[in-house]
């Protein structure tokens, strides 16, 4: 009995320190930042225009090189703008994909201005919940490792809505199944 209840608690215990592991390789984002490595599971399920359109950038390496340009504490990081001043993107518009999805800690969505409209290429990860969110952005995926490198990711001034003066670069993106191993 003692021996059973030491392999399952061994199990638990491997179970849950074991990195995530991707299953959609195609659905699944790699990102080399400043601070460390992230993977990313999208949701096509979701929001499936939002999750091609990022793939088809990724694949052309849109985002490699741009910042994390606006980063609140507690609140999310957004980067994906090429210009790097949150006003900058690929220059095409996606209806909105709305979901009941909630926006909790490692949650990505879609940056936007005031119109639901209007997401391009710039998009956000969650450092918390915001219910503010739900049913108001689109959520295209979550942080499925690598959270730790976000949380590190350098914040922006508070008092000037988050702009970090020198900010943390987006290194690299690529979607998992074109790695070469």
């Amino acid at each position: 009995m003692l021996k059973r209840l030491f392999l399952a608690a061994a199990a638990l215990i491997l179970a849950v320190t074991q990195p995530a592991v991707a299953a959609d390789p195609e659905n699944t984002l790699v990102m080399e930042i400043a601070t460390g490595k992230v993977t990313i599971e999208l949701r096509p399920d979701l929001a499936p225009k939002h999750v091609a359109r990022i793939k088809e950038l990724v694949r052309k390496g849109f985002y490699d090189g741009t910042v994390f340009h606006r980063v609140i504490p507690g609140f999310m990081a957004q980067g994906g703008d090429p210009t790097g001043t949150g006003t900058g993107g690929s220059g095409v518009k996606l209806r909105a994909e709305f979901t009941g999805e909630p926006f909790v800690r490692g949650v990505v969505g879609m940056a936007r201005s005031a119109s639901p409209d209007s997401a391009d290429s710039q998009f956000f990860i969650m450092f918390g919940s915001a219910p503010s969110l739900d049913g108001r952005y689109t959520a295209v995926g979550r942080v499925i490792e690598g959270m730790e490198s976000v949380d590190r990711i350098k914040s922006g001034d508070p008092a000037d809505n988050g702009i970090v003066s020198k900010p943390d670069k987006l290194i690299r993106m690529q979607v998992l199944a074109d790695i070469k191993k």
